[in-house]
């Protein structure tokens, strides 16, 4: 199989659709301000400084500001695939992907990446060039979109395919599994590695809406095997009308589920917790327990 096979996302496409939306501020940013706040809360809670770091994801330029707030970060560059994006915000600015990473390796000490690996196509190498351009005991913080985002979304769309047209095809990305997530941060050679995750439900008018608002995001299907034709009037409506008939609240607003992963990994070094050596414990867990031990 070729590259261009192994290709999930066309990120041709992505990079213009961001450069098309890049610079506008507007509700849509709500998801890059809530992860820039909880990135940052993290990094408060972390007793030390860092001198260089690199920010990706420079849309509105809240990651910046929120991180600089902490007064844990001494230097850093904001970057983003789509130079608009860049254009917000003060201090170092550069355009940067992810998938090719053109940093020195042990260059910095963290590295921050918001909503933007969720379109990686490699995903594990990906993650092994963070890890190689972070220092012994740099930090890696990343926030991506889980599996269950838009759940409400995929089913409508795919409900009014089968009404319409008795077939369906790709309409909305997939997302992240959590449960591969702290598995694919080992094999990248991070350690330490956590990986949390929380729901966050927004409400809008209707579908409609919502679609208008994932297209401001840039979170529209940016699936190499997309269907080409484009979305036609009708299939929108029907997604609408089954959208609302299967979720909407008694006010007549319809939730959206976002899944908000969170990942955190550290460049090994000697000083970091190390596992215990088998058959090293000083105390049995019988005694521990305060049970009788009983071999097989």
């Amino acid at each position: 199989m070729d590259q261009a096979e192994q290709q999930i996302f066309d990120r041709a496409l992505l990079r213009v659709r961001r450069t098309r939306t890049g610079g506008q501020i507007h509700s849509a940013n709500f998801l890059v301000d809530l992860v820039a706040e909880e990135v940052a809360d993290r990094l408060s809670a972390i007793n030390r400084t860092f001198d260089t770091c690199v920010l990706h994801n420079a849309e509105g330029g809240a990651l910046e500001a929120a991180l600089t707030g902490t007064g844990k970060v001494e230097w850093s560059v904001s970057t983003d695939s789509a130079e608009p994006y860049l254009r917000s915000g003060g201090g170092m600015r550069a355009v940067l992907d992810e998938e090719s990473l053109p940093l020195a390796p042990g260059a910095l000490a963290l590295y921050v990446s918001a909503l933007s690996l969720n379109y990686a196509n490699d995903l594990p190498g990906a993650l092994i060039q963070i890890r190689r351009a972070l220092r012994p005991d740099g930090l890696f913080l990343g926030a991506m979109l889980g599996g269950d985002t838009l759940t409400e979304l995929r089913h409508a769309v795919l409900a009014a395919e089968a009404d319409l047209s008795g077939g369906a095809s790709p309409r909305v990305a997939p997302f992240a599994d959590v449960r591969d997530l702290g598995s694919l941060l080992q094999r990248a050679g991070f350690a330490l590695p956590v990986v949390d995750a929380d729901r966050l439900t927004a409400r809008y008018d209707s579908a409609l809406h919502l679609m208008r608002e994932l297209k401001e995001m840039s979170l529209t299907s940016a699936l190499a095997a997309r269907s080409r034709v484009p979305v036609s009037r009708r299939l929108l409506q029907r997604t609408a009308e089954i959208y609302h008939d299967t979720h909407a609240e008694p006010d007549g607003r319809i939730p959206a589920t976002f899944h908000m992963i969170y990942l955190t990994g550290w460049a090994p070094h000697e000083s970091q917790q190390q596992p215990l050596k088998p058959g090293s414990a000083k105390q049995r867990l019988a005694d521990a327990l305060g049970t009788d031990e009983h071999k097989l």
